[in-house]
């Protein structure tokens, strides 16, 4: 058992995290970050998820560093959400530049405050084509800075690294994770749009393992 700080986007994978780290035993807080999202939604969940399993939560605000991310379909809006697979070029323009460095770096420090033994996000096999900062080397070098960046090493875990979505969905209907309360669109829009590469994603996870997609889609496919 070890106090661990979980990063909880409010999306599947990260509410699969938080799960797979309480049914291990650990003593866990939970960190979400606004940076000025275009889905900022997706913190409700997050602060839904924690109150249902009486996690600590805290939202770090970092909207005002918005405009340093450039022009990004998930950071900007001026730029259209694109739609498909990710396996697709145009998928390029929902990079985040440097998103999972910020985002580990300010769970780290709150670790570091409360005195916790690891940090955990959810960076699974699926993001690398795409998302640098969710590759295993990305991950390995973060964890090297953050045993040395306090006097008590702190360790970074990333259990989901090389599984896939569909095995994160598998794990997660094992714990009984409620997906309904889960976001995952772009968009940000009253509904998951079912189109963009998130939505696409989410669907083939659930549909893998031939599992029960309890998202309400407004393409309703």
């Amino acid at each position: 058992m070890a106090k661990v700080v979980a990063v909880v986007s409010g999306g599947m994978d990260s509410a699969t995290l938080l799960y797979h780290m309480l049914d291990a035993g650990h003593q866990c807080w939970a960190i979400s970050v606004d940076y000025g999202q275009r889905h900022v939604k997706e913190l409700d969940y997050a602060r839904q998820l924690c109150e249902g399993v009486n996690v600590p939560h805290q939202i770090a605000d970092l909207s005002a560093i918005n405009p340093i991310f450039g022009n990004n379909s998930l950071s900007g809006r001026e730029m259209e959400v694109p739609e498909g697979h990710y396996a697709e070029e145009s998928m390029k323009q929902t990079v985040v530049p440097n998103r999972n460095m910020i985002l580990l770096s300010v769970a780290i420090a709150w670790a570091a405050s409360n005195k916790c033994a690891a940090v955990a996000y959810g960076a699974h096999s699926g993001d690398h084509a795409i998302y640098p900062d969710c590759r295993p080397e990305f991950a390995d070098a973060m964890d090297v800075a953050a045993r040395l960046c306090d006097w008590n090493p702190i360790e970074l875990w990333r259990p989901f690294v090389h599984m896939d979505k569909g095995e994160i969905a598998k794990r997660g209907v094992q714990l009984g994770v409620p997906y309904e309360k889960t976001w995952t669109c772009y968009k940000g829009l009253e509904k998951h749009c079912g189109k963009c590469g998130a939505c696409v994603e989410r669907k083939e996870a659930f549909s893998a393992h031939n599992l029960i997609d309890p998202t309400n889609y407004s393409d309703s496919t």
